[in-house]
């Protein structure tokens, strides 16, 4: 704003206050006056006829002068104080002109500020206008796409029936022709071994009585004549028919091996992998190696059953692979595709896949050259917290919170069957005709891993967090919240051994322990951040590693070999121990 406008605008609402004031006091005094001008004439009157006037008027002029200038004095000290107060009054009613000048212009100013708020809410109101027309189209196309993938997959799985169906088909036709080349074989080996049987093999005495020996027919004669004439052979010669010459051109391992050309599975995810064996375990003494393994806390480790391979999953929604050489572990790939954290890693017995179980309400099977999923188990209702390969190829079983244990077909990647239980599942193991879980109801429960049905439940002293079988499958270790741990012998379900420590205390829902590969130890990792290792056969403490761990241990795992020993926790941290 101008400021000489601003001047004259102030001047001109002053005179005009001002004049405001004159007015209402002249009026005020029109009426006063008029109200008491009968008074004042009656008064005057009554002055008048009295003596009073005569008395002032007697009185001598200089006491007269002195009361006038008193009277003069005291107005005009009167007139300085309210001529003073006039110009405080004056200096007041500028500082509020000012006041008020500077509120007019923050007035103005935020009446501008506002009509630009109003232009960007228009302008915010018409982006949002434009966006909700592109989020009604985006939403049209993803229902769209989700309808044409839900056709898509109906009929992928139309599709993959009909060839699992053909497939089935053809694995029929084949194995009726390897069987008809079977019965062919069989024949005719069974006609040469006849064939064989009946010939007849000369043997030919090489001693001095042997002439007495040999008959007077002319054959016989023949063959003593050529007998002289050559070196003396003690078989015959071998002919078409020999049995020899037939196992030269058919082995028993060519007749009777299992042909797999027309399988269904890869040959290569079906070959065996080397087994260590185990004869003794190693009862880790110290460190080899410490480290950080993950961004968040670590929940589950497990050896490969070469020994030669780790692999570790977290919180953060990975699985991280590592190489075992020369007493260290050393990064090799990193397996992701999971949307929430890792709950428990396993290998396959081929060592060419690695399955893992997910918060994400779901497993994950993963080959070990792919860093991507290749089979998603999806159908629980919340975390699952168990996956684990049966001892039928392309099958594994999954436990979960949601109250379920569930077998699934890897080839389709479906539920093939289904038990409900009244408690949670915090883990499970598969033994060669049994599924065998832990649960939150303190109860062990076997399965009839054919029909997925409960036929035994056992009791535990606490509530299971982890479950691990041994190597020959006869016993099962079970640990519990109570922080003891069980050992139950699976041919004699009486037959039970706890083991319990100063000190060991289970940290948490899903604490894992293991039992070691030739079955003399079993080992888990307590909340103050030590491992703890028993004796089987004495039952006693082993041993107690500690100050490596600053947190709850989560899990531990021996390798197959026994060599090894790994533990991890809740602090990102992986130890690899040995006695060496």
């Amino acid at each position: 704003m101008d400021p000489g406008v601003a001047s004259r605008r102030s001047s001109r609402s002053a005179e005009t206050w001002r004049g405001h004031i004159m007015q209402q006091l002249k009026r005020r005094d029109r009426i006063q006056s008029a109200m008491f001008q009968d008074l004042i004439r009656f008064y005057s009157q009554l002055m008048e006829k009295t003596s009073l006037p005569k008395g002032i008027l007697s009185r001598p002029p200089a006491e007269e002068c002195s009361n006038l200038k008193k009277t003069m004095g005291e107005l005009a000290y009167q007139v300085v104080e309210l001529q003073q107060q006039i110009k405080i009054k004056e200096c007041f009613l500028q500082e509020q002109q000012t006041r008020l000048q500077q509120e007019e212009g923050r007035l103005a100013e935020a009446s501008d500020a506002q009509r630009a708020l109003k232009q960007q809410v228009e302008q915010v109101k018409e982006k949002n206008r434009t966006l909700k027309t592109a989020y009604d189209a985006l939403l049209q196309q993803q229902s769209e796409s989700e309808s044409r993938l839900r056709e898509e997959k109906e009929k992928e799985e139309r599709v993959l029936e009909d060839m699992m169906h053909q497939k089935k088909q053809a694995a029929a036709r084949m194995n009726h022709r390897n069987e008809r080349r079977s019965r062919a074989r069989q024949a005719t080996v069974q006609k040469e071994l006849q064939t064989a049987a009946r010939s007849k093999v000369v043997v030919v005495d090489s001693s001095s009585s042997a002439p007495a020996s040999r008959s007077a027919s002319p054959k016989e004669d023949d063959q003593d004549g050529s007998s002289e004439r050559g070196p003396t052979r003690l078989f015959r010669s071998a002919s078409a028919s020999s049995p020899r010459l037939f196992f030269s051109k058919f082995s028993i391992r060519e007749m009777f091996e299992k042909r797999r050309g027309h399988s269904v599975h890869s040959l290569e995810e079906d070959l065996p992998f080397p087994v260590g064996i185990c004869l003794s375990a190693r009862v880790p003494a110290r460190p080899l190696q410490v480290l950080e393994a993950h961004e968040q806390g670590i929940n589950a480790v497990r050896f490969s059953f070469g020994s030669d391979l780790l692999a570790t999953g977290g919180t953060d929604r990975v699985i991280k692979l590592w190489d075992v050489r020369a007493g260290s572990l050393t990064h090799r790939a990193t397996l992701d595709g999971s949307t929430e954290g890792i709950t428990c890693v396993e290998f396959d017995p081929t060592g060419r896949r690695i399955l893992a179980a997910s918060h994400n309400k779901s497993a994950l099977l993963w080959r070990l050259d792919d860093s991507v999923p290749k089979v998603t188990l999806t159908g629980h209702n919340r975390k699952v917290t168990a996956a684990r390969f049966t001892c039928v190829p392309h099958q594994v079983a999954t436990g979960s919170t949601d109250r379920t244990v569930r077998l699934w077909d890897l080839n389709r990647a479906a539920c093939v069957q289904q038990g409900e239980v009244a408690s949670f599942c915090s883990d499970l193991v598969c033994s060669d005709s049994s599924i065998i879980s832990g649960h939150f109801d303190c109860k062990i429960r076997v399965w009839d891993s054919r029909t997925v049905s409960c036929v035994q439940e056992l009791p535990s002293q606490g509530r299971v967090t982890s479950l691990d079988l041994s190597s020959d499958r006869r016993q099962l270790l079970s640990c519990c919240r109570d922080d003891c741990l069980q050992l139950l012998d699976l041919r004699w379900t009486n037959d039970r051994m706890c083991f319990r420590a100063d000190g060991f205390k289970c940290g948490s829902d899903s604490t894992k322990a293991v039992i070691s590969p030739d079955g003399c130890y079993l080992a888990a990792g307590s909340a103050d951040g030590a491992v703890y290792i028993w004796n089987v056969s004495t039952g006693n403490l082993e041993t107690r590693l500690p100050d490596r761990h600053s947190a709850s241990i989560t899990a531990v795992t021996w390798s197959v070999s026994g060599e090894h020993f790994v533990s991890v926790d809740r602090s990102r941290r992986a130890v690899l121990w040995s006695d060496f």
